[in-house]
């Protein structure tokens, strides 16, 4: 009779060499990585990958083992062997038997992707990993000194053990609350509460939200008043000023501004409700009640043309008529026109007064503005007249 054997397989040859020395102890992972490097490089790819998942098997414990110092920490066991396994598979492929021990090799391994699943999976908000690193190391500095000190440390106290600055402790105390924040649907109080969640506690209807539309049909209806009404309701309610001071700034009297607000708030209120704004029936009655006066007189070499009078689209033309008028009786002599009696003047108001300097530039005629009350003069500096304005 023969003495041979039959050989051995490579999966067998592997399995045999990590055989534990004595019953019931730990298989030798090292020696079988070392036969599956040796076994692996003459091998076949098929040979190659039934050696690799052999290896893998026999090392599924140690993978285990390692998992299981994690339980505890917010994520459930199956998870975390998930990822020692992970890490088990990426030390076998990264092995190399030149540079030492298998084991040591996949524990720093097998350690490190479940530390980076930690890191990168688990927090619930996502900070920098400088933040959450410090997190961790002023979370264990925590416990020591509760343990040396008998109560909880102050930030100060913290900062003094890990070299770091207070601000920089209590960063990590305020960032490790968004590892496992609080669920906004998690239930609250007793069984009488019906079901409230923790997030009906958080917020409240904004009223304001009912205002927008309001609000932005407001703001398009007041494009459609003339200057003057757009600018009294500027001045009553959003620069809370009195009529009289309305009255005193636009050089009328309280009684009209009255009037004027009146007629201003009801077309309004009546534009708010139609479907199609009214039509605004405001410009005769402004134009009866406050014409456009132009006075051209000579005083000594100069022609001053005294304007009185809100200047709008309704009465620019007669403004233009009395300054052509005006420059023409100066012929080549200086024309001032004085606008302390204009108490409002708008786009077609500035455009006579550009076509005015026009026509005196091209008679050869020096013209000036003088006596623009603030509000006439914050429009000319803003137009390019500026340069025509004197005090």
């Amino acid at each position: 009779m023969s003495d041979e054997r039959p050989a051995l397989s490579s999966v067998e040859e592997l399995v045999r060499a990590a055989a534990p020395a004595t019953e019931g102890g730990l298989e030798d992972l090292d020696a079988a990585a070392v036969a599956f490097s040796e076994r692996g490089r003459a091998a076949s790819d098929s040979e190659r990958a039934a050696l690799r998942d052999a290896l893998t098997r026999l090392c599924l414990p140690f993978a285990g083992r390692l998992a299981r110092r994690y339980r505890g920490r917010g994520e459930s066991s199956e998870d975390i062997e998930q990822v020692a396994r992970l890490g088990l598979v990426k030390a076998i492929d990264r092995y190399d038997p030149a540079r030492g021990s298998f084991t040591a090799y996949a524990v720093i391994t097998i350690s490190g992707e479940i530390k980076r699943h930690f890191r990168d999976k688990t927090w619930g908000v996502h900070v920098p990993r400088r933040v959450q690193d410090l997190s961790l190391e002023v979370g264990h500095a925590t416990i020591v000194l509760t343990s040396m000190l008998s109560r909880t440390p102050t930030a100060a106290e913290i900062a003094g053990r890990l070299g770091l600055t207070p601000e920089a402790v209590r960063e990590a105390q305020e960032s490790a609350a968004g590892y496992s924040p609080a669920s906004l649907n998690a239930p609250i109080g007793g069984a009488g509460d019906d079901g409230a969640e923790f997030g009906d506690l958080l917020g409240s209807p904004d009223a304001d939200l009912d205002l927008v539309d309001d609000r932005v049909t407001v703001a398009d209806l007041l494009l459609r008043l003339p200057a003057r009404e757009r600018r009294m309701l500027a001045l009553r309610f959003y620069g809370n000023r009195t009529q009289a001071d309305i009255a005193a700034e636009l050089g009328i009297s309280q009684m009209h501004v009255s009037r004027l607000l009146t007629r201003a708030l009801s077309w309004l209120r009546e534009a708010m409700l139609s479907d199609v704004p009214p039509r605004w029936e405001g410009a005769d009655d402004r134009a009866e009640h406050h014409p456009v006066q132009v006075e051209a007189v000579r005083e000594g070499d100069t022609v001053v043309a005294r304007v009185r009078g809100e200047v709008d689209r309704d009465t620019a033309e007669r403004l233009r008529i009395g300054l052509r008028h005006a420059i023409a009786l100066g012929g080549k002599e200086r024309v001032v026109i004085d606008l302390s009696g204009v108490p409002l003047l708008d786009a077609a108001g500035v455009a006579v007064l550009v076509d005015a300097a026009s026509a005196a530039a091209v008679a050869e005629v020096p013209l000036t503005l003088t006596g623009a009350r603030p509000y006439v003069a914050g429009i000319l500096k803003v137009t390019g007249l500026a340069r025509l304005m004197t005090a």
